[in-house]
């Protein structure tokens, strides 16, 4: 996959940025995270994440530690 040309810190607008998107989401929907398109992009998770957005595509849930119910214990 070819990246996008466009310089980290730029604004990305007219038709860099339908590219961009489509470049972004490829690799979201491949299995990388927000964080990790980000970093190999050059560009910030709040632009990643928007641009994601804007693309609607379906955000996967936060990975991570999850909190379960405390249970009551049968004597």
């Amino acid at each position: 996959m070819q990246k996008s040309k466009v310089e980290p810190g730029s604004r990305v607008v007219g038709a860099a940025r339908p590219k961009l998107a489509a470049d972004l989401k490829k690799k979201y929907n491949s299995g990388a995270s927000i964080r990790e398109v980000a970093e190999e992009f050059g560009r910030s998770y709040g632009l990643v994440h928007r641009i994601l957005g804007e693309s609607r595509v379906t955000f996967r849930s936060r990975g991570g530690a999850t909190r379960r119910k405390k249970t009551e214990s049968v004597s």
